[in-house]
């Protein structure tokens, strides 16, 4: 692989400050899920290592936490920076071993950038307040503080965007991180921990550690130092982190997890439109989006034309390798997720569905599958009931506003929702009554720095971006500054005030 910036493909772990290998050689395989070759190697710490990366992380701490917000930002600045400057390579890294397209893999470089800059600004702007005393003499108020080292565990969708939208937010609070990336994807990871060092971030502030997962999410989550945790990925791993940090004691926790997303489609809408947007919400990295249209619901009047459209404009899609020019759509991210492809696509012919674009391995082999359009999808059936990551939508009609509402919200998750229609009474009923944490009106794109992105229901808990995503990574903590000096008053009706107070059994500690 020829980078520009070649220091910047690492293969091994980053803890306090350097690079580190496994104490036991162990180490996992790295591949590019477009022809399966091994990209490299990269070691799988034990728990005592993990554990000494938490051990690094406290200590900065203890200095980090106090860092001028000025000197924090400049880091973030500083960070984002390179980041931007060195978007070819990161991109070439991300394409290399998550096989995205090269042009969606700059776009996850810029968008996970966007973060650490928005961050850098708003941390000046993570401010107590002062509250209107109801004591007399004394003065009330909060500051907010950081909460300590974070364990952040990224997916491996989005290897750069998902860890830069957590390790902004806690390092510009004040926080230390350990992260944990996924091992199909670390390559991304470790990049940015080459670029934090660039950046001037202090021994032990960002540390990115490996390991057998389930160990090494239990050794992070489980040890009482680490007062937060941010995960992303599966509802059933999210719901393992979240027992997992209860039995630890209680943590501040944020979980970003699957989702089932609605796609509705009125009878007023813009034809056109719905079919690009569709196309655009379903399709990117493959379909393998929490986020992504996974039930398209179409008025029945324009069902049969939007179908035949979608099917058509679904049909266009290049499917190829990241580095092949105007490439749409990538391969599957593992063997794992090609066979379940494969079993939904079966379970919704053997149901009745019929598949009008797509349908099969794709002719060029491996992990490839064909852009998929399944019509007449229907409850009872995989692609309609379960979170598909892959490139696959199930398209179904409706009758009326209150069925697919219904139709829609049947699903444990909360995520993301899509509307395609013009009727803003429609519109506004929708974004009301769909329960969905998000809901995107006429586009595909509605994800961002300032947004605060996450779910509810099995989707998860907490925001990530936008000044909720603070969060997870502060506290806030009330003052009470009682009889400073300040003037009191010597009347008599303020003495009967301050006797009646003092012995109002509801004042006290209360």
């Amino acid at each position: 692989m020829l980078l520009g910036h070649p220091v910047l493909f690492k293969s091994l772990c980053y803890v306090d400050g350097r690079w580190v290998h496994s104490a036991s050689a162990a180490s996992v395989a790295v591949q590019n899920p477009a022809n399966q070759e091994v990209l490299g190697h990269v070691p799988m710490l034990d728990a005592a290592q993990i554990t000494g990366a938490v051990d690094a992380a406290q200590r900065a701490f203890d200095t980090w936490r106090w860092v001028p917000v000025a000197k924090r930002s400049a880091l973030l600045l500083r960070w984002h920076e390179l980041i931007l400057r060195h978007q070819q390579d990161l991109a070439a890294i991300l394409s290399l071993e998550q096989g995205k397209p090269l042009a969606e893999a700059r776009g996850e470089i810029a968008y996970g950038a966007s973060f650490v800059e928005w961050f850098a600004h708003e941390a000046r702007r993570l401010n107590g307040r002062t509250i209107p005393t109801h004591i007399d003499g004394a003065h009330l108020g909060t500051i907010v503080e950081p909460v300590g080292v974070a364990a952040l565990i990224t997916p491996w969708n989005f290897p750069c965007a998902m860890l830069t939208r957590k390790a902004a937010a806690a390092l510009a609070a004040g926080c230390t991180v350990v992260a944990k990336p996924a091992h199909e994807t670390p390559f991304s990871a470790l990049a940015l921990a080459q670029l934090a060092e660039e950046a001037g971030f202090p021994a032990g502030v960002f540390n990115v550690v490996l390991g057998e997962p389930q160990m090494a999410m239990q050794t992070l989550v489980s040890d009482s130092r680490v007062r937060s945790v941010s995960f992303t990925g599966s509802t059933r791993v999210g719901a393992l982190v979240m027992q997992a940090a209860a039995q630890a004691g209680i943590k501040k926790t944020a979980l970003e997890l699957g989702g089932n997303a609605p796609f509705i489609v009125t009878e007023d809408a813009d034809l056109e439109q719905a079919v690009r947007v569709a196309v655009a919400a379903k399709f990117q990295t493959s379909g393998q989006d929490c986020c992504a249209a996974n039930r398209i619901f179409v008025a029945r009047p324009l069902y049969p034309t939007f179908v035949a459209r979608y099917s058509d404009a679904v049909k266009a899609l290049k499917v190829g390798g990241a580095f092949e020019p105007n490439v749409d759509v990538g391969p599957l991210m593992h063997q794992a997720a090609f066979d379940a492809t494969v079993q939904r696509i079966a379970d919704a012919r053997e149901k009745g569905a019929r598949i009008t674009a797509g349908g099969a391995a794709h002719e060029r082999g491996g992990w490839f599958f064909e852009p998929t359009v399944v019509a007449d999808a229907a409850p009872g059936m995989r692609i309609y009931d379960e979170e598909n990551f892959a490139p696959i939508s199930a398209v179904t009609p409706f009758d009326s506003l209150d069925e697919v509402v219904e139709r829609a919200n049947d699903t444990e998750y909360g995520l993301a929702a899509y509307v395609c229609a013009k009727d803003l009474n429609t519109v506004f009923q929708l974004i009301r009554r769909l329960d969905f944490a998000m809901v995107s009106i006429n586009g595909a794109k509605f994800t961002g720095a300032p947004i605060p992105f996450g779910g509810i229901k099995s989707s998860g808990l907490g925001r990530e971006g936008g000044v909720e995503g603070f969060e997870p990574f502060v506290e806030t903590r009330y003052f009470c500054l009682g009889q400073l000096g300040l003037p009191v008053s010597d009347s008599a009706p303020a003495r009967a005030a301050a006797h009646a107070m003092a012995t109002d059994a509801t004042a006290g500690t209360y």
